[in-house]
């Protein structure tokens, strides 16, 4: 039986997908969704409410949830969650409306909701041995139109892509972010806010690596003279990485403006950090993780 057979079996009416949202939530140990007291009684009616002791207030299980307002049915929400955790290159959103029978409009919001939510908040300091590297997201100047191509667009131009900034341990755990610029003004706090002092940093020779702080061991591999890999020390995994994220974007979304990219690089980076879970694993803690709430305004407002 496959997973997704799986997952319309479990979740199979309104009542199911309530039902294991609250456990997920509060694994029977209901807070109130706007004060968190835990003196909460729950409503009669047909869908599960609950009103809180302490502010009097009624919620739903829902509520502060991605979930929170929309007029889909959990059962497509889940569905939706479990195709774009387990789909290793992601899912357009022209597909996954057809496949719950949605509109793209609303397909793409859902996709963006649960980008939203595997975004990580939380971030303890690496060490040992670090990968880190830029790489370059946007359309190929080859592909526009003779009107549009853009002169100078070569290597590190910002003219027509967006510089993300990567930063891999040795066991195989990516952070991103999308940067405004690769200068070291911009690259190195970001090193030393994640980076314990004493590890090992393997670069290549950019310019924005130059005097790294004294507290780092600093291995620069020179690439403009073919040097690749100096001992047991490369890039090679992060630039594995590049590679994977891209086949994405360029392969299944085709065109990601730079306001949403960041978004996209939480959905490649949690996939690839979760990559020896199992589907129903995967699925299972993207769940954990719904208590955050993207609204349509908040997505489009800048």
């Amino acid at each position: 039986m496959s997973n997704l057979i799986r997952i319309s079996d479990d979740f199979n009416s309104p009542e199911a997908c309530m039902n294991y949202l609250a456990k997920m939530r509060w694994n029977g140990k209901i807070k109130c969704a706007f004060c968190e007291h835990d003196k909460v009684y729950e409503l009669k009616g047909k869908y599960k409410r609950y009103k809180c002791s302490n502010c009097r207030k009624q919620f739903s299980v829902t509520k502060g949830t991605i979930f929170e307002n929309s007029p889909i049915p959990l059962q497509k929400w889940f569905t939706a969650i479990h195709i774009l955790s387990a789909h290793k290159k992601g899912i357009s959103s022209i597909q996954l409306g057809k496949d719950l029978k949605v509109t793209q409009k609303t397909a793409w919001f859902m996709t963006q909701r649960i980008r939203y939510t595997l975004k990580t908040r939380s971030f303890n300091k690496m060490d040992g041995v670090i990968q880190c590297d830029e790489s370059f997201i946007g359309g190929k100047n080859k592909n526009r139109h003779g009107d549009k191509k853009v002169p100078n667009t070569q290597g590190r131009s910002l003219k027509t892509k967006t510089p993300v900034f990567g930063i891999m341990h040795s066991t195989g755990v990516i952070y991103t972010q999308v940067i405004p610029d690769t200068k070291a003004k911009t690259i190195k706090p970001i090193i030393k806010n994640l980076i314990e002092s004493g590890s090992i940093i393997v670069t290549d020779e950019w310019k924005a690596y130059r005097n790294m702080p004294a507290d780092y061991m600093h291995i620069v591999l020179r690439h403009t003279e073919e040097e690749y890999a100096r001992g047991a020390f490369h890039n090679n995994t992060i630039e594995g990485f590049w590679s994977q994220l891209k086949r994405g974007i360029y392969g299944i979304y085709h065109h990601v403006s730079p306001k949403h990219l960041h978004r996209y690089c939480d959905e490649f980076s949690y996939r690839y950090n979760t990559r020896k879970m199992k589907d129903a694993e995967r699925f299972e803690d993207t769940m954990e993780k719904i208590s955050c709430r993207l609204t349509y305004k908040m997505l489009t407002q800048y």
